[in-house]
């Protein structure tokens, strides 16, 4: 028997006038005489949350596989198989020196993913940054040789916000990743400059074109119809399926980021939410979430950071029965119904990530699904907000690491053990071993299969 089939190129895109639309994995791009298909890319994200946690309702009961989820891990239920509990986790380069008064918030957000002491002072009365390069920023710089973007950072509140910081600068405060030891990467909250950084032409000049269409309330993907359809009539129904779907997914993130901004134009401004984000925080949140799948399911990029909001930030959250602002609830001071808010807005937050979860783990990938091939860290740098303690940090991973992860368990690491241990860990996962990282001493043990 003779196979004519030939295979689609990995990197295929749907192509029209401001448009450049990346395809997930499809069979027919799969070679014909290949056994098996490619293996599925490794993705790597990491969601950060601010102020701590409360320990007490964070931490499960029990060890290994027999452990009981806590009032703030429940929502993540569901997922219990794909979760790995971390406890005992340190970052000493969150911890003041000598000299040092002040700065635990942006020591907490700057050395979570570099594990490098920022440096707070200010010399010469100019702020200098100092820090190191973050660990989604070491994979960046391989893993982006094969897609489109290095990595993406995503979050819920605007760099232009600025207010009360602990230290001589709000920059610690609002990144968490790091191109080197002075350059930070600033987050993007703005949904639809998200969109337009994905899926915008980059090879297109015609900005009036990018315009028009987005006046017209005309999809992006109607200007790449005919490419569509083309594409379609070579597929099988599977193909045909999966492609639907990825592309009816997108459209919904365009109709929403439309509607966000048709509301936003009939409302007064607010500082903290620039034109086009949505009022509420959650249609915010997973709108911001399902760009990050995206990314993820067409390839266009494996690393991605999301930070929930900024250390100190202050956000209330009416929408739950909490309208105090968030940072002085953590500084509780045994104060019981502040505990039990400040423990509120920890569940809300992982409510929420849970349907960044359950999108991952419902979006196929290769053999799998997305979930099954990624590496999510959530988690925040401060053990317990009320005392702004580094220690024993508050640390999930979700994910499979395409094999290289086994979950349903707490795994709980005598005190002391570096956070850079895990990150160490992780470049492994992620197929780029290094000796050494911040201030490691040794691979964590026990996450693999």
């Amino acid at each position: 028997m003779m196979i004519f089939k030939k295979a689609l190129p990995r990197r295929t895109f749907l192509r029209g006038v401001g448009a450049m639309v990346a395809l997930p994995l499809l069979d027919a791009m799969v070679p014909a005489f290949a056994a098996v298909g490619p293996k599925p890319a490794t993705r790597f994200g990491v969601v950060y949350f601010p102020n701590g946690a409360i320990p007490g309702q964070w931490k499960p009961k029990g060890e290994g596989a027999a452990f009981e989820l806590s009032p703030i891990l429940e929502p993540l239920a569901p997922y219990r198989d794909s979760l790995l509990v971390l406890s005992g986790l340190d970052n000493r380069e969150a911890l003041g020196i000598p000299g040092e008064s002040g700065g635990e918030h942006p020591r907490a957000s700057a050395s979570f993913l570099t594990c490098v002491h920022p440096v707070i002072k200010s010399v010469g009365g100019r702020f200098d940054p100092r820090v190191g390069v973050s660990v989604d920023q070491i994979l960046a710089k391989e893993l982006g040789n094969h897609t489109e973007l290095a990595s993406l950072e995503l979050g819920i509140e605007s760099v232009a916000v600025v207010g009360s910081c602990d230290g001589d600068s709000c920059l610690y405060n609002s990144t968490i990743s790091w191109h080197d030891a002075t350059t930070p990467f600033p987050v993007e909250n703005h949904p639809r400059a998200v969109f337009e950084r994905l899926f915008g032409d980059s090879t297109s000049t015609s900005k009036a074109a990018q315009a028009a269409r987005i006046r017209e309330k005309r999809s992006l993907l109607d200007f790449a119809a005919q490419d569509m359809e083309r594409l379609r009539m070579g597929l099988g129904p599977k193909d045909r399926e999966k492609l639907s779907q990825y592309l009816d997914s997108m459209r919904d993130v365009e109709r929403r980021i439309q509607k966000a901004e048709e509301q936003s134009s009939r409302e007064l401004p607010v500082l903290d939410r620039p034109p086009g984000i949505p009022a509420r925080f959650d249609e915010h949140m997973m709108l911001l979430f399902d760009l990050m799948a995206l990314a993820f399911q067409c390839d266009l990029t494996r690393v991605s950071t999301f930070m929930i909001g900024r250390e100190m930030s202050t956000k209330a959250y009416p929408e739950i029965g909490v309208p105090d602002p968030y940072h002085p609830l953590t500084h509780h001071q045994g104060d019981q119904e502040k505990i039990a808010k400040a423990a509120r807005i920890n569940a809300y937050h992982s409510q929420l990530f849970s349907y960044f979860v359950e999108k991952l783990q419902s979006t196929p990938d290769g053999d799998g699904s997305l979930l099954d091939h990624s590496v999510i860290v959530y988690g925040g740098g401060l053990g317990d907000g009320n005392q702004h303690f580094a220690s024993d940090l508050p640390i999930v991973l979700l994910g499979g690491g395409n094999g290289k992860i086994k979950g349903g368990r707490h795994l709980r690491y005598p005190a002391g053990t570096p956070l850079a241990n895990l990150h160490l860990r992780l470049m492994d996962v992620m197929g780029m071993p290094v000796e050494k990282f911040g201030d490691s001493t040794g691979n964590l043990e026990l996450l693999s299969v």
